[in-house]
């Protein structure tokens, strides 16, 4: 037990005798030897502080003001995300032991620490825009805390101090109506105008630069480097060839006017990716070689060339108008049509829409010029993709549509048709297209055609009132119908009979007396593939044009060459 006891006495003495040195001991301490509990980051006056924001951790900045200040001003500016900051005043009720006077200024604030004394919140904001604190001066304040945390991720801030009363000269200023306002809206192209910044009044040099993206409008430039630094990013993390980016479009988002660079004050590497074109003084602009039907938002900045800062108006959106679309027809089952161009211009189109019937979505469309000079091409499409384009001349052009449950038919006219090119119909139209469109059911492809379309008389067979014609068919059922018109003395002789029969004109233009008749043919062999009739009660001695329709299921009659036949005047 003694020896214990001995030990407790001897380390009891020892301590009342270190008590006793104490303030000589620490005064002997050297500054370097000092190690503060806080880290100590002091805010200059009357420079742009650049701060980094980790996510969740509060930044603290210390400042204090001269004896004479008679005002300050605290200006944050958050980058691209929102950020807490708040502005103390911590005020010491008895001024700090003259022993520790040696602490440097570094350390200053650990001294104000350890010493009583309170603290008073003067000021908070919450948000992701530029906001300023403009108070009097504190002459019983010793020390300012500013203090800034990011709560959704890693970010960053800027911050500004003046010392004195009345605007710093560091930012520009915005006016009274801070909005961005636009003053028509067109299908690719906007235009904006905004109150001018009293800052322009100055003899600084400051400008207005314009943005507009198709996401979000910016609060700041800053937040606007920091999408196109991640996009970079993103483009280059899926090996994507790098680009530069360029005035229009900038990763098909970006449009400025007239760019010139200005490089962040804290690392120009930055801003290299990022040009910025601005307008000078020009408070009204028109943004151009936008996309239809999309929507934009705007952004205008004040920019100080000289202390490399800027301030944003409250930006707009606008949504440009779609592209005038042109009407589409809707196409009935079996419908014909016939298709004019009225106006005379170049390259007159018209478009027309088909929804086969039936589980398969097969379809046949059929079509067939009947203008003499005008070049005709059809192209259809279904969802965005081409699907076939040909022209469409004297003979029949058949298109097979399958796979799809709706198709878009587009005629377009081709050059500067004449003014005798449309053919003159019964009911007084003029047509320059036939068209039909039929679902057809059950079938494969596009139906069979005669290998030939002329119509054959034989000499042998004339007499005084009858006349045998003969024409090939096809392997399908099908029937034909024989037409019949006698021509007089003037037409015989000069031929017109045949030149006005155009080859759109089926039987829906016939009168039902021309028709002598009706009959249904189907040869296996193409080869073989031949019927005839005998067109009976015609008189003697006179000129007939004979017409043969073949009838069928799905497409537009097809008209065989007319054929000019004269009775024998003995018998």
């Amino acid at each position: 037990m003694i020896p214990i006891s001995l030990s407790w006495s001897s380390g009891a003495v020892l301590m009342l005798c270190w008590s006793s040195f104490w303030p000589q001991v620490r005064s002997a301490l050297s500054p370097e030897n000092e190690v503060p509990l806080r880290p100590t980051t002091w805010l200059p006056e009357g420079k742009i502080t650049q701060l980094r924001l980790p996510k969740g951790r509060i930044v603290r900045l210390y400042f204090t003001l001269k004896t004479k200040t008679s005002g300050m001003s605290v200006t944050v500016s958050p980058c691209n995300l929102p950020i807490e900051w708040s502005l103390a005043a911590r005020t010491l009720k008895d001024k700090p032991f003259k022993s520790l006077q040696w602490i440097t200024k570094k350390s200053t604030p650990e001294v104000w620490w350890r010493g009583p004394g309170t603290e008073e919140k003067i000021h908070r904001f919450s948000g992701n825009s530029v906001n300023t604190f403009t108070g009097p001066s504190d002459p019983h304040s010793s020390i300012f805390i500013l203090r800034l945390r990011s709560k959704q991720h890693t970010s960053k801030a800027t911050v500004y101090l003046h010392d004195g009363a009345g605007p710093s000269g560091a930012f520009p200023l915005l006016p009274n109506d801070t909005h961005v306002h636009t003053l028509g809206v067109g299908m690719t192209s906007v235009s904006l105008n905004w109150s001018p910044s009293p800052s322009l009044n100055s003899q600084k040099a400051y400008e207005y630069c314009v943005l507009v993206n198709s996401k979000i409008n910016y609060p700041s430039v800053c937040a606007a480097q920091e999408s196109v630094r991640r996009k970079l990013e993103d483009i280059q993390n899926r090996n994507e060839k790098k680009r530069r980016m360029t005035p229009w479009p900038i990763l098909k988002e970006w449009w400025w006017e007239q760019w010139e660079s200005y490089p962040d004050p804290r690392n120009t590497d930055e801003f290299e990716d990022m040009q910025c074109v601005c307008k000078g003084a020009e408070n009204v602009c028109t943004v151009s070689e936008l996309l239809p039907d999309t929507q934009y938002y705007f952004d205008v900045f004040v920019m100080d060339k000289l202390n490399k800062t800027s301030v944003a108006y409250t930006g707009a959106s606008a949504r440009t108008h779609e592209e005038a679309r042109p009407d589409v027809t809707t196409l009935r089952e079996g419908e014909l049509r016939w298709v004019n161009f009225p106006d005379r211009s170049f390259n007159s189109e018209q478009f027309f829409s088909f929804c086969p019937r039936g589980w398969q979505q097969s379809g046949l469309l059929t079509l067939q010029s009947c203008g003499r000079d005008e070049t005709v091409m059809v192209t259809v499409s279904s969802k965005g993709q081409v699907l076939e384009t040909q022209k469409v001349g004297r003979n029949l052009v058949q298109i097979w549509l399958q796979g799809s449950p709706s198709y878009l038919i587009h005629l377009e006219r081709e050059g500067t048709p004449t003014q005798n090119s449309p053919v003159a119909l019964p009911a007084g139209l003029t047509a320059s297209v036939k068209m039909q469109t039929s679902s057809a059911y059950h079938k494969r492809g596009v139906p069979s055609l005669p290998s030939t379309l002329q119509i054959k008389s034989f000499n042998k067979l004339r007499t005084c009132n009858s006349v045998t014609i003969a024409w090939m068919g096809t392997e399908e059922r099908s029937l034909y119908c024989v037409y019949r018109r006698r021509l007089d003395s003037k037409e015989a002789e000069s031929g017109k009979a045949l030149a006005l029969n155009a080859p759109c004109l089926g039987p829906e233009s016939r009168s039902d007396t021309e028709r002598v008749l009706c009959k249904y043919f189907q040869e296996l062999n193409p080869r073989r593939a031949v019927t005839t009739a005998v067109v009976s009660g015609l008189e003697p001695e006179m000129a007939y044009v004979f017409d043969v329709y073949l009838m069928r299921r799905w497409g537009i009659p097809i008209k065989y060459t007319s054929k000019m036949v004269k009775t024998r005047r003995d018998c």
